[in-house]
C-alpha cells in the first residue's frame, strides 16, 4: 500500500476523541482541499510502500485495540483496504476508516468517519485541480450508501458561519441524521481553532449537531505523527 505514516497517539476528533489509537495514514488523495492539513498525502504525495501484512504486524505491535485508517483517501486503494480491514477485524481491532466519502467499497469497519468537503475546501479557480475538486468533492450516493450500511459520523470542516447553509442543504437532501453530524473548526494552529470555537459551538447547540475540537492540534500544533 502507498502510505505516509503509521503511529500511536490518541484520537483528536469526533465521537471517539481521546481514545488511544494507532493511526495508519495512507498516501494519495483524489481531492485537493486548499486547507489540507496533510499535504504530503495530496498536494505533494509521498510514495512510501508497505505490504498489508507488514502494516498489520506493526499495528498489532502497539498493543492497542483501536485502529484508525486515514489518509489521503484510503478507499482509492480499494483491494488493499479491504484486506487490511479484514485482517485487523479478524484480530479483534476496532477499526475506524476516515474518508472524504467520494468512493464506496464494502469493508469490515466499526465506524466510517466521513468528511464531505464543503465549498470552503475549493482550491483557487485558476488552479489546475479546481474543476475536478469542485465536481467530485460531494458524492451523494456514496454518502447514502455508507449511512445505510455502517455506523457513521459525518464530519464537516467549518471555516465560516455561512458554511452552515451548505451543510443543512446537504443534510436535508440526503437525510443525514443530525446526531451523526460533527462540526469542526478549520485550522492547523491552536489560535485558529480557538477563534472559531464560540460561534461554532452555538451553531451545534442550535441545530443538535456535535462539536468536535481538534485535540491533537491543541496539544501538539501542526506536527506529523501525533
Amino acid at each position: 500500500m502507498k502510505f505516509s505514516e503509521l503511529f500511536y497517539s490518541i484520537q483528536g476528533e469526533g465521537q471517539l476523541i481521546g481514545v488511544p489509537s494507532v493511526f495508519f495514514r495512507t498516501g494519495f488523495c483524489n481531492l485537493r482541499c486548499i486547507w489540507c492539513d496533510t499535504p504530503y498525502t495530496s498536494w505533494q504525495p509521498e510514495s512510501k510502500e508497505i505490504s498489508v501484512e507488514e502494516s498489520v504486524t506493526t499495528i498489532m505491535g502497539f498493543n492497542c485495540r483501536h485502529t484508525v485508517i486515514t489518509g489521503g483517501e484510503p478507499f482509492i486503494q480499494t483491494e488493499d483496504l479491504i484486506s487490511l480491514c479484514h485482517l485487523l477485524t479478524e484480530r479483534g481491532q476496532h477499526v475506524t476508516v476516515e474518508t472524504n466519502a467520494t468512493v464506496f467499497a464494502e469493508v469490515e469497519a466499526d465506524l466510517i468517519s466521513m468528511s464531505p468537503k464543503l465549498e470552503n475546501s475549493n482550491p483557487p479557480a485558476n488552479n489546475r485541480h479546481f474543476s475536478r475538486h469542485q465536481r467530485e468533492r460531494i458524492n451523494r450516493s456514496v454518502i447514502q450508501r455508507f449511512l445505510a450500511r455502517y455506523s457513521c459520523q459525518v464530519k464537516f470542516v467549518v471555516d465560516d458561519p455561512e458554511d452552515l447553509t451548505e451543510i443543512q442543504d446537504l443534510q436535508a437532501e440526503i437525510e443525514i441524521p443530525p446526531e451523526t453530524i460533527v462540526l469542526m473548526p478549520q485550522g492547523v494552529r491552536p489560535d485558529q481553532i480557538q477563534d472559531k470555537q464560540a460561534w461554532l459551538i452555538e451553531l451545534c447547540k442550535t441545530h443538535g449537531y456535535r462539536y468536535s475540537p481538534r485535540l491533537h492540534i491543541d496539544i501538539w500544533g501542526d506536527q506529523r505523527g501525533v
